[in-house]
């Protein structure tokens, strides 16, 4: 995970798992609209995940 990546989590975290697929930009949008923490922390851990 880049410097870039983590940023672009903090400021606009759906843009951040764009790669992802479309159930984590659905879910990282959806948080992100009920809180921003709660989508900063579900993109940072999307981005975290080795699996993916």
């Amino acid at each position: 995970m880049s410097i870039w990546r983590v940023l672009l989590a903090i400021f606009f975290p759906p843009l951040s798992v764009l790669d992802k697929g479309c159930g984590s930009i659905f879910i990282v949008f959806l948080l992100w609209l009920f809180g921003w923490v709660p989508g900063v922390i579900a993109a940072l851990v999307i981005l975290n995940n080795p699996e993916r």
